[in-house]
């Protein structure tokens, strides 16, 4: 009797142990895991009923934060919430978060370690928590010129300052309303949010950094060129452009837009080349450099890194091993050769600060409830991908494609422009995307802009970068030489 007593003993003994470890485990080595985890409404009511700090451009609120008499206290809000949502992303009840809104939720949220001193008087004060504001380096003028400039056509623009790597503008195109999705009404927000992913157009997708990349088409002829300039070429050194090149084991020919020539006797110099946009020299040239100088100068400009600004960029990919073939498709941007536009942003930015590229980034400085500055951006360099020989040769180049080559329509009186267009195979019967890359002034660039219009937008099968995407580049880049002029003019950077 006393032995199985002994051992019914040891089982209830070994069952509260086990009960009590669980409770042990759940309230405090899963606690934060179960705070976090977004069906937990408790933690929901919670932070909701926080003030979430402001995201700011220019001094002006785009999300803020207002008190409602609901269950969860303030109530998210976007001024001119569709030329913003690719970057603030939206705050909603039940898909969470995205954009700015996830990447610098802490912050926002007022729990970030950086508010410690600032909760704590908070605290003692008697006053509830307050999130931080985050100011961001939009320019909100750009901003609506490039989405003015882009309009409904799907694409991307993406402007930075080259000497600083501050991106001023980031619009892609269609867009969506972030307030629609901050609602508190459970079957709204589903609604809203089912329509937005069920649309062919993909409004939700940030194409200026995420989603599916492009191929680059001619504007990765830059990268082929800057590899050639760094291997001993230069501007005036002859290519072999025959107007149809059969590739290696192949019978497959390039040849160049509209089977043009390229040049006298078929002898281009490598600017006339880049100044024209001809396929057949940039595919041969390719095959001579060999497929891995090239991809060890994609890879200098960022091809192929996890970069955050602080929004996750997708990388952008080269092939693997290409043979003789596949790398003269890839020398002028195509074959498997992808990119985002920021990606193609970060290649102008280089050229244009004399071959120094400086890292980009959305976030300007962050500060408490108070205005006592958390943070501020400092630029910081992030390669070195040319000397600035090869930055200025490349630039004479682009200046001479903008002023009597591909890319006239972006000419700006009284302004020297340097830029590069570029017209990309999309699929087998798909129209084309056009792109431009483009900066200025040129002898002292305070801006480089990045267009894609996907699919030749309104132009369809007959577009080109140099018809479709380089006037849009053109009015982002007069603004934004105006904005420059009118800081100078107040007494700013």
């Amino acid at each position: 009797m006393n032995s199985a007593i002994r051992r019914l003993s040891v089982i209830v003994l070994v069952m509260f142990l086990a009960l009590m470890s669980a409770a042990t485990y759940v309230q405090f080595f899963d606690a934060s895991s179960l705070n976090a985890d977004s069906r937990n409404r408790r933690t929901l009511y919670r932070e909701y009923g926080t003030f979430r700090g402001p995201i700011v451009v220019d001094g002006q609120a785009i999300a803020s934060s207002s008190p409602v008499n609901d269950p969860f206290g303030y109530q998210r809000t976007y001024a001119n919430g569709g030329l913003y949502a690719p970057v603030t992303g939206f705050y909603s009840v039940v898909y969470g978060r995205t954009g700015i809104e996830q990447a610098e939720n802490t912050l926002l949220n007022g729990s970030d370690d950086s508010l410690f001193w600032t909760r704590l008087g908070d605290l003692l004060a008697g006053k509830e928590q307050r999130g931080a504001t985050v100011e961001l380096t939009l320019r909100s003028e750009l901003q609506q010129v490039a989405a003015d400039s882009l309009g409904a056509q799907r694409g991307a623009v993406v402007a930075l300052d080259p000497r600083t790597g501050e991106i001023l503008a980031m619009v892609t195109s269609p867009s969506y309303d972030p307030t629609r999705l901050a609602s508190h009404t459970t079957a709204d927000v589903v609604s809203a949010y089912q329509a937005l992913e069920g649309d062919p157009a993909k409004p939700l997708i940030n194409r200026a950094i995420a989603g599916d990349t492009y191929a680059p088409g001619s504007l990765f002829k830059l990268i082929t060129t800057t590899a050639a300039l760094e291997s001993g070429y230069t501007s005036d050194t002859p290519l072999y452009a025959p107007q149809e090149l059969t590739l290696p084991l192949t019978t497959t020919t390039i040849k160049n837009f509209g089977n043009e020539t390229c040049g006298p006797d078929d002898r281009p110099t490598l600017a006339y080349a880049l100044q024209h946009s001809c396929n057949t020299p940039f595919a041969g040239l390719a095959m001579s450099l060999g497929w891995d100088s090239i991809a060890r100068k994609a890879h200098e400009f960022g091809w192929g890194d996890s970069l955050s600004i602080p929004l996750s960029v997708t990388p952008s990919r080269l092939p693997q091993n290409p043979d003789a073939a596949q790398t003269a498709m890839s020398g002028i941007g195509q074959y498997d050769v992808r990119a985002t536009p920021l990606q193609m942003a970060m290649v102008g930015s280089a050229i244009a600060n004399g071959g120094v590229l400086m890292r980009p980034y959305l976030v300007a400085d962050t500060r408490d409830s108070s205005l006592q500055v958390l943070s501020v951006a400092r630029p910081e360099t992030y390669s070195t991908p040319m000397s600035s020989q090869t930055a200025t040769a490349l630039r004479a180049m682009m200046v001479a494609v903008v002023e009597g080559g591909t890319g006239t329509a972006a000419q700006i009186p009284g302004v020297s422009v340097a830029g590069k267009t570029g017209t990309a195979e999309s699929g087998t019967d798909a129209a084309p995307h056009a792109w431009f890359l483009g900066f200025a002034p040129a002898d002292n660039p305070v801006v480089v802009v990045v267009v894609i219009v996907e699919n030749g937008g309104n132009a369809g099968s007959e577009a080109t970068g140099g018809k479709v995407a380089a006037p849009i580049a053109k009015a982002v880049i007069q603004k934004a030489i105006e904005l420059d002029q009118r800081r100078k003019d107040q007494g700013l950077r």
